[in-house]
């Protein structure tokens, strides 16, 4: 692909790949679907040539994962939303995939990266620590960390 991108179709490739990213930093489904919108708006104002979908896939990632953190560290971000009037779930019936997401998303963001882009976009380590600037040993060792953070977090073993 040696031309611009023809963004209607980057968009219907990976629009599923950028809003788990983006909720997976933001844990709000609101929020996930404006930065999405807005990962996707920099491909609109800034058009690009990508080697492959691979490649697409890629700068997405990283473009989304950007933008989630500046959107948590801005000041607006800092204000606390009014909480839902709803009833409160026994945790006794937690589901056991959302309470394993919840701690994933509750990780520091060096470890909910490589967790995310390992065990749910299915990337290698190498392929990680080149989107990520990192050496493969350094991903390795993180997803080493987060997972037993993950254990500690949900109650297994250390």
């Amino acid at each position: 692909m040696s031309e611009t991108c023809d963004i209607e179709a980057v968009f219907r490739r990976h629009v599923q790949t950028v809003y788990r990213v983006c909720y997976s930093f933001l844990g709000s489904a609101a929020d996930a679907e404006d930065a999405t919108q807005s990962t996707f708006m920099k491909l609109v104002d800034n058009p690009r040539a990508f080697d492959s979908e691979q490649h697409e896939r890629a700068w997405l990632i990283v473009c989304a994962s950007n933008l989630c953190r500046d959107i948590l560290k801005s000041a607006a971000r800092s204000r606390v939303d009014a909480m839902p009037e709803r009833e409160m779930a026994d945790p006794r019936q937690a589901d056991p995939i959302d309470a394993t997401l919840d701690a994933v998303l509750r990780l520091p963001d060096k470890y909910k990266d490589v967790v995310y882009l390992h065990y749910y976009e299915g990337l290698k380590t190498d392929e990680i620590a080149q989107m990520l600037g990192d050496k493969p040993s350094t991903v390795r060792n993180r997803l080493r960390d987060a997972r037993g953070l993950l254990r500690s977090a949900l109650g297994g073993e250390s």
